[in-house]
């Protein structure tokens, strides 16, 4: 899905559900990390996690547009669009829209490290300089013993 299909869905939706329009930008926002989704109320753009996108069937990414567009329209109205009003709540119980966004896969590469005294294995999502640091336990020297994708 590309930005001009997913500003096109958002404003469909928005009509449908809001009965309001969306006049602003939609994007998608590749550095979303643990959310489906974030309203700026600064200019009114909202932005949506890619990899959400792709992983998950459509019922769900319409949940999640439904959730900023309650951000969105409530904020525009002047009324309470933070997750803790009473009207955001109303507003997205009425419409359908997802509270919480799907948990994503955890995924990566892990480094294992061992320890070359002890024997205690060390798992890292960051690279570290083998020669620069010791084992916490022992003081021994680590290897870098396995690289793992997830």
């Amino acid at each position: 899905m590309t930005n001009q299909e997913l500003q096109a869905r958002v404003e469909a939706i928005s009509m449908s559900a809001f009965h309001q329009p969306f006049n602003h930008q939609a994007v998608f926002n590749a550095r979303l990390r643990t959310t489906g989704g974030r309203f700026y109320p600064a200019t009114m753009n909202l932005d949506f996690n890619p990899k959400i996108f792709a992983l998950y069937p459509s019922d769900v990414t319409d949940g999640i547009i439904k959730h900023e567009l309650v951000h969105y329209h409530l904020f525009a109205q002047h009324r309470g669009y933070q997750h803790r009003d009473h009207d955001f709540k109303q507003l997205l119980a009425a419409v359908g829209g997802s509270r919480f966004a799907p948990s994503l896969p955890m995924s990566g590469r892990h480094y294992v490290y061992q320890c070359t005294r002890c024997g205690r294995q060390f798992v890292r999502r960051r690279r570290i300089n083998v020669n620069r640091y010791a084992c916490g336990v022992c003081r021994g020297k680590l290897r870098l013993q396995a690289t793992r994708n997830n």
